[in-house]
C-alpha cells in the first residue's frame, strides 16, 4: 500500500528590470482515491484491529519506562511499539487515545452522514 503523499512543485520567477518576483505554488495528494477496494478493506481491517483493547498492552522496560505496544495483525507473536510513558496510568492513556484516533479513522469508511434535511 502506497502512503499518503504530497508532491509540491514551486516556481519562482524573477524579472530583472523591475524586480519583481513571481512566486507559483501546486499542490497534488495521492491518497485513499488511488487505492482499489482490496487495499481499503485491508487498511479497514487493521484500523479496526488497533482500536479493539483486547489488542493492546503494556510492558515494563529495563529503564522502568512502560511502553504500549498493539498485536501484529499478521503475525500474532509480534507486537508493535507505539509509545512510551513513564507510568502506568500513562499508559494506559495513550492506548485510550490511540484507540479513540483509529475510531475516528474508522469513520472515513462509513461515508457522508445527513446532518441536517430541509423541507
Amino acid at each position: 500500500m502506497q502512503p499518503i503523499t504530497s508532491i509540491y512543485k514551486i516556481l519562482i520567477i524573477t524579472l530583472k528590470p523591475n524586480k519583481m518576483t513571481y512566486f507559483y505554488y501546486q499542490t497534488n495528494r495521492y491518497g485513499q482515491q488511488n487505492h482499489n477496494q482490496e487495499q481499503l478493506e485491508e487498511l479497514k481491517k487493521q484500523y479496526m484491529h488497533i482500536a479493539d483493547k483486547k489488542n493492546w498492552r503494556i510492558i515494563e522496560l529495563p529503564n522502568g519506562y512502560y511502553q504500549a505496544e498493539y498485536k501484529n495483525l499478521e503475525n500474532e507473536k509480534h507486537w508493535v511499539d507505539v509509545t512510551r510513558r513513564e507510568t502506568i496510568e500513562g499508559a494506559e492513556r495513550a492506548i485510550d487515545s490511540s484507540i479513540d484516533h483509529y475510531k475516528k479513522k474508522l469513520r472515513v469508511f462509513e461515508g457522508p452522514k445527513v446532518v441536517k434535511t430541509f423541507k
